[in-house]
């Protein structure tokens, strides 16, 4: 996966977590999983991609 292919996916999550918060709540257990989506998504960038920087820069 490409780094431009994860951000897509990042932006497609986030904007369904704000959809399904919207219409079930912050607090439902739909939102709540989309939440640990993104985050395990988040999570990946950064272990990808901005620790490889930090540690090129070193």
């Amino acid at each position: 996966m490409t780094k431009q292919d994860l951000i897509t996916i990042i932006e497609k999550k986030r904007a369904e977590l704000i959809q399904v918060a919207t219409t079930n709540g912050l607090t439902s257990s739909v939102a709540i999983r989309s939440s640990q989506e993104l985050d395990h998504l988040l999570n990946e960038y950064h272990r990808v991609y901005i620790k490889k920087v930090s540690s090129s820069a070193c």
